[in-house]
């Protein structure tokens, strides 16, 4: 093995059978398969997240349309070098070209003497830079593929997002890191890696193909043996034993409304940085915490539910990291709030008596007298529309009952926090 070339780059797709991920482009019926074969090439933007595949995408493009592949730095490279390359192209169009024999894929199409410019990081150039390109991709003259992990249609400048076709590419799943991974460690036959080891290494790749095969190389650096502490020290990041669809997930989500519901902000915040490094869905962590300030705080402290409601909005928005401190917030807001269960047990007796007594009908001056018929059997007689108002301009308590007959005198909502 040479021990020069990042694995990375040995690990590096030549043939589309080798690469992972993305089948809803690359895939036998994947659109940029068919867009090959048609032989037409256009200009694309590839927008996705680290490690998904996008310049290896770009490269096996290039490879199966025998096209010349020049990488362009948008963090190092300026306008004066687009010139100059620029200028190569064009002296390259005019020479003699020849398919290559061994393109692997079902086409008999005949392919001109393209070139590919391929932009990584394009989001990261100016707009006088992107500019730079239009007259070139206009004429044909090259065919760029940029890649972005930026909503292209922010940072990339309309004119060139309008010549160019844009393909979303999605962070890999945990099952595509373990294929990775599995073709990775296949390059050390004399390690041994254990299971709890390139689990870890999945669970923080966080969908990134590269940070995967990274940590595995600098894992056998570290030993012949790669045990779930090197797979710590080799993604820098220490395990936490939590199973998202068992007891640890449920203990966790357990202690942490315990802990707001017993007024301990400290202990909140310990779970809940608990749940977020065990990669706990974010929203379903502030959609238990509208059902607590609503079950737990109630009208003691109404604008807890605001917030609560506030806080999966403003989650489900932002996204993570960043969301890391909303849930910060509203967790121990609601941690430190008045509490009060009285809504709670409210309703839960309200609805026991239904299904367990037989109520009396609703009172007749409490049912809207809609025609002569129901007005002549005393539906709405005597009833008080506003009691406040009558009290106010009397000064007497007015008296008027709104439960049925045999629950008269029944208390439901007992304030119990003052």
């Amino acid at each position: 093995m040479n021990n020069n070339i990042p694995l990375a780059e040995k690990l590096r797709p030549k043939t589309w059978d080798e690469f992972v991920g993305q089948d809803h482009l690359v895939g036998k019926n994947g659109i940029i398969r068919k867009i090959i074969e048609k032989g037409k090439i256009p200009s694309m933007i590839f927008w996705g997240p680290p490690g998904c595949g996008k310049t290896t995408l770009a490269r096996l493009i290039a490879k199966y349309t025998n096209a010349e592949f020049i990488p362009f730095s948008a963090v190092t490279s300026g306008i004066a070098e687009v010139k100059k390359i620029i200028e190569k192209i064009k002296q390259r169009r005019d020479m003699p070209w020849h398919v290559s024999t061994n393109l692997q894929i079902s086409t008999n199409q005949i392919f001109t003497n393209q070139t590919i410019i391929f932009i990584d990081e394009i989001h990261r150039f100016n707009k006088a830079q992107q500019d730079a390109f239009l007259p070139y991709v206009e004429d044909g003259t090259i065919t760029l593929i940029g890649a972005t992990t930026e909503n292209p249609g922010f940072e990339v400048i309309a004119p060139l997002v309008s010549r160019c076709q844009i393909y979303v590419l999605y962070q890999l799943t945990d099952k595509e890191i373990k294929k990775i991974i599995d073709k990775a460690i296949k390059l050390y036959p004399n390690h041994q890696f254990e299971k709890e080891a390139i689990n870890h290494i999945i669970k923080y790749s966080h969908g990134d193909g590269r940070t995967a095969v990274n940590a595995i190389e600098l894992a056998a650096s570290l030993s012949k043996k790669v045990t779930l502490q090197i797979a710590e020290k080799a993604v820098q990041q220490k395990a936490i034993f939590y199973d998202k669809k068992g007891d640890w997930h449920y203990d966790t989500i357990s202690a942490f409304i315990k802990s707001m519901r017993g007024g301990d902000p400290d202990a909140t915040l310990h779970y809940l940085a608990r749940m977020i490094k065990a990669g706990e869905d974010p929203v379903s962590i502030a959609r238990r915490m509208v059902i607590f300030a609503s079950e737990d705080i109630g009208n003691a402290q109404p604008t807890a539910l605001v917030l609560a409601t506030s806080c999966m909005q403003a989650v489900h928005m932002i996204g993570m990291p960043e969301a890391t401190l909303i849930l910060a917030q509203t967790a121990t807001y609601l941690a430190t709030a008045k509490k009060s269960i009285a809504s709670t047990l409210g309703i839960q007796q309200a609805l026991s008596d239904i299904d367990e007594k037989n109520f009396d009908p609703i009172p007749l001056h409490l049912r809207n007298p809609e025609n002569k018929v129901m007005k002549n059997l005393g539906y709405g007689k005597g009833h008080i529309r506003y009691p406040w108002l009558v009290e106010k301009q009397t000064s007497k308590k007015v008296s008027q009952e709104y439960l049925p007959k045999n629950l008269r005198g029944k208390k439901y909502y007992i304030i119990d926090w003052k």
